[in-house]
Parts: C-alpha cells; sequence; structure tokens
C-alpha cells in the first residue's frame, strides 16, 4: 500500500518537474525531506546555511553537488533551476539525517523573493528515476527582505537616507544621513557613508524635483571620481534629454580650461522612494583635484601673498555671501555694472583686507579693458587677463547657445597667486542651452557676441583672431559630440523612461511667465535629443561661417 501511494505521488509531480521515468518498484524507506527554515535570506553574493532533515537518517544519497550524480537539486515551483543563487555545498549535520545545505547569492540581481524547494533525485536498483520534494521555503535577497527599493536602468544607484527619515526642506540647514552608492561597470559601490544634506540651487530649488548638496564625513573618491568631502546631485527637471549639462561638460573637457566638473548620470534613492534620473557631480570648490589655486590664509596679507587664490561668480542672482557691483564693467542686463561674488576663500575665513584687494583687481581689470590703450599687450587688458581661458571659455557657451555669459549666471573665474584672471570652470547648462525657445537668435547668428565684457574684447583684432585660431583648432574635436550625443541616449534610455513617469519638464512654464523654457519638454525624450543633436550641428555651422571671416 505504501509503494502504491508513493508511486502515485511521483506521477503527481510528472506534469511539474517532467520527468520522463516512474519508479516501478519498491523504493528505499525515504518519504520525506524537511528545511527547517521557511525563510532564506542571501546578502548580496553572500550565502545563507539551510539545515534539513531526512526521515531515514540511513538512507544513503550523492550530496556531492560538484559530481555529476548529485541527487539533490534546488528548484523553484515551476520545476525550473533558479537564476539568481545557486545550491553551493551540502554537509552533515550534528546528528544522524540532519544535513545543512549552503545557498548561495551570485551577483546577477538585486531584488528578488521566490519560492523554491529541495528536489531529491531518486532511483531504483534499476537505475530509473523519480523526484522528492521537500517542504516550500522561500528565497530572498537582503535588499528585498529590507524593503528596500532597487531600480535597475543600467546607471548608478545613489541611496540616501536621512536621520529619522526627515524630508529635506532647507538650503541652509543640514540634515544628518547615510549615503551607499550601488555602482555598475566600471563603477564601483560605495558603502554606508555617513554624510549630511541639504538642498541647493535658485530657481531650481522652486521645482518640483530638488537638487542636493552632499557633505561626506570624509573625503571619499565617488564613482571613480577623485577624493572629495561634497558632491551635488543636480536634478535636470527641466531638460527633457537630460545631457544638457553632460554635454557642456564634454565640451569644456575638450578645451584648455584648467578643470571642469566630472560628472556620473545615476538614479537616486532617497528615504526608500525612488526620485529619478540625476547627474552626480563634483562641486565647484578650491581643491588641488578641483579648481588647483592656492589656499588662503587669513594671514595673507602681505603683497606677495594677498593677491590669491580667489574663486569669483558673477551671477544675476546676487546670492553669495559677499559680493559687490563693480560699475567699471559693462553687461547687457546691468546698466550700472557687473555682479561678482566671492566664492572662495569661504565667508567665515576670508578677511576684510582679502576682500578690498580683490574688488580693487576686478576694477583694475575692467579699467584697462574699458580704457583707451586697451589692447596693448603691456598695459591693456592682456596684462590682467588669461586670454586663451577667455577665448575658450566664450566659444564653450557659444556652441551650446547659453547665454548665462551675458546675464550673467553661474559664470565662474579665478586667480591664483602670482597670476593673471583665469576663466571658467564652467557650471549650469541645463536653462536654455541648444534652444531656439531660448535663444532664436542662434539659428543665424551668435548668442554672446556682446555678453559681459566680451563686447569689448571683440573690439581687439587680437582676441578675434585669436577666437577664430581656437575655434578652428578645436573644431575636429567638437565634430565627435554628436556620435558622444548617441552615446548617451543608449545610456540614458531607461532611465529616461522610468524619470518622466514621475516628472513633467513643462512645469518648467511655472518660472518663466508660463513659457516653457528648452522648447522640448512636450516631446518624448528621443525626439528631445534629435533636436538637441540637430541644433548642436547646426550651431557648428552658424558659428564655423561667422569666425572664417574674421
Amino acid at each position: 500500500m505504501k509503494s502504491r501511494l508513493f508511486l502515485f505521488c511521483m506521477m503527481a509531480l510528472l506534469p511539474v518537474w517532467g520527468c520522463s521515468d516512474i519508479l516501478t518498484e519498491e523504493v528505499p524507506e525515504f518519504r520525506k525531506i524537511t528545511a527547517d527554515e521557511t525563510v532564506a535570506v542571501l546578502p548580496e553574493n553572500g550565502s545563507f546555511y539551510l539545515p534539513f532533515s531526512v526521515e531515514d537518517s540511513n538512507y544513503d544519497f550523492n550530496y556531492d553537488v560538484l559530481s555529476d550524480d548529485c541527487q539533490v537539486e534546488l528548484r523553484l515551483l515551476a520545476g525550473k533551476t533558479p537564476d539568481f543563487y545557486t545550491l553551493t555545498s551540502i554537509v552533515k549535520g550534528d546528528s544522524s539525517g540532519r544535513y545543512i545545505a549552503t545557498i548561495t547569492d551570485n551577483g546577477k540581481e538585486l531584488l528578488y523573493s521566490e519560492s523554491a524547494k529541495l528536489a531529491f533525485i531518486l532511483k531504483d536498483p534499476q537505475g530509473k528515476e523519480s523526484i522528492l520534494l521537500s517542504n516550500i521555503f522561500t528565497v530572498e535577497s537582503e535588499s528585498a527582505h529590507r524593503g528596500e527599493v532597487v531600480v535597475r536602468t543600467g546607471l548608478p544607484v545613489v541611496s540616501i537616507s536621512t536621520k529619522d527619515g526627515r524630508d529635506i526642506v532647507s538650503k541652509e540647514d543640514y540634515l544628518e544621513a547615510v549615503i551607499k552608492i550601488r555602482g555598475v561597470d566600471p563603477y564601483e559601490d560605495m558603502d554606508s557613508t555617513v554624510c549630511q544634506v541639504r538642498g541647493r540651487g535658485n530657481t531650481t530649488w522652486y521645482w518640483p524635483k530638488k537638487p542636493y548638496l552632499i557633505k561626506l564625513d570624509k573625503k571619499a573618491s565617488v564613482l571613480g571620481m577623485p577624493k572629495h568631502k561634497r558632491w551635488i546631485l543636480l536634478a535636470n527637471f527641466m531638460d527633457r534629454t537630460m545631457m544638457r549639462n553632460i554635454l557642456a561638460y564634454k565640451v569644456a573637457s575638450m578645451t584648455s580650461l584648467a578643470w571642469t566638473p566630472r560628472s556620473v548620470p545615476v538614479e537616486v534613492v532617497l528615504n526608500g522612494k525612488h526620485q529619478g534620473s540625476y547627474l552626480l557631480i563634483e562641486q565647484i570648490r578650491v581643491d588641488k583635484e578641483r579648481v588647483n589655486i592656492t589656499e588662503m590664509l587669513p594671514a595673507d596679507i602681505s603683497e606677495e601673498t594677498i593677491n590669491g587664490g580667489y574663486l569669483l561668480e558673477s551671477d544675476f542672482h546676487f546670492d553669495n555671501a559677499i559680493q559687490w557691483m563693480d560699475r567699471h564693467g559693462r553687461c547687457n542686463q546691468f546698466a550700472d555694472g557687473i555682479p561678482f561674488g566671492i566664492k572662495y576663500p569661504d565667508e567665515e575665513d576670508i578677511t576684510s583686507e582679502q576682500v578690498e584687494w580683490i574688488k580693487k583687481y576686478i576694477e583694475e581689470v575692467a579699467s584697462a579693458l574699458y580704457g583707451e590703450g586697451f589692447a596693448n599687450p603691456s598695459d591693456g587688458y592682456s596684462k590682467y587677463m588669461d586670454v586663451q581661458s577667455f577665448a575658450d571659455y566664450w566659444i564653450i557657451f557659444e556652441l551650446m547657445g547659453n547665454h548665462e555669459l551675458g546675464n550673467p549666471g553661474s559664470v565662474y573665474m579665478h586667480k591664483d597667486r602670482g597670476g593673471k584672471l583665469v576663466a571658467g570652470p564652467v557650471w549650469d547648462f541645463d536653462w536654455g542651452s541648444l534652444s531656439y525657445n531660448t535663444s532664436p537668435q542662434a539659428r543665424h547668428g551668435l548668442v554672446n557676441g556682446s555678453a559681459c565684457w566680451y563686447s569689448r574684447l571683440f573690439e581687439d583684432p587680437s582676441f578675434k583672431s585669436l577666437v577664430k585660431e581656437r575655434w578652428m583648432e578645436l573644431k575636429p574635436l567638437f565634430n565627435t559630440i554628436p556620435s558622444f550625443i548617441d552615446e548617451q541616449e543608449t545610456l540614458l534610455s531607461a532611465s529616461a523612461d522610468l524619470n518622466f513617469t514621475m516628472w513633467d519638464p513643462s512645469e518648467d512654464k511655472s518660472q518663466n511667465g508660463g513659457q516653457i523654457i528648452n522648447g522640448d519638454e512636450n516631446m518624448n525624450f528621443h525626439d528631445a535629443v534629435r533636436l538637441l543633436r540637430q541644433i548642436y550641428q547646426e550651431r557648428i555651422k552658424v558659428i564655423d561661417q561667422i569666425v572664417s571671416v574674421w
């Protein structure tokens, strides 16, 4: 009777497991396998030890999983072998009939939770096989067990957890947090790291998708970028292509500018909720790996030391802690001068003597630039300015169709000790770049021909000649950008699909008098990228035609 019951059970399992041979003779007295645990939680690339027992403690079977004749397998309910974890060993337990199976995560998947069984392959004396299954248990990845959000778009995933899950609501006040990054090839993971986080940005802070500033507890390399404490997550909320900033930094890296922020597109998960696609980027800071100029001390007030280094920003938002209007310069938007702010030294470190020195230096630059002998190589503007950096800086803004050089907005300069004023680095190109909507003049002409200081610079034939020379040198490199755009489109495609289910870039009209800004906000991702590529290629032709006759 027992034999018939066992045979009936084996036949009932046949449709599931696909066995072709059923035992027809009495099998050994072995009718039950019991796994001790109902849930096996696997750390990434780690293991779980699952005790189990067999009913007949004397039953002899091959449990060497490396053997071709091993009689134990791990199966899903549908009969398949698992894809994300493997049965890597079985050893005898501490008593008769007791064994321990080791199940190991293979690193292929971050999130899984599956029902599984141990499958025993039983053989009769004639070599025919049948299968006996254990009770059901669940195999879960550690991420799934913790209820983590796992995003898979091919981009690294930055997970930030604030203390007590508090919302980030301020641009001034930091919250304590922990950051963890799951890299994808070629980027390495970043283990949980203590940090502080706050909001950032001007207009962008008031859009639904928020940008953030991360300050690590100590310097660390992030996604292959040099060690530093401070990093920024740009939201790129209004940029349907998600790559305007990426392209600008790529173009800038081809020029002679001393440093251009490095960046990596990522997914952001904040307090367990996916926030969409972001650009993780180096913050503009004075550092040997970033803006590499002399680090000033409060004691540096002598004639030999007070002249550097300084990092300056010219920005119409006028929101730096130390700022002023230089009334010796000329700018499109400001009849009474150009706004300047000191980014370095920091407000709490800079002395009043240092503030007055750099303000006077900018005044001298502008006075020389707008003076009668401004083009004189000895006493004119070139005495104060690193001219090639200003030529390359203009080319980047012009090629990208970014009119912020004339507002001005996020226009940076720096001066090292004993050196001249140097243009750069570039920053913030998601607003209106490569857009005829924002800069219709870009279809046939220049966008920044009369930008701050540049309207005067272009009155000097030698400066125009230098710009032409630099353009001709750089154009072969710029011609490679359309292929780079194609690469970025492939890289960002899956991320865009998720991002734009959460965010609507056309909401940017709320910040622009009811008008959309870039002009592609209502397109789909791929159409927006095609338009971006088209405008970029047209910019090359337009600029080429203009500078060729200079």
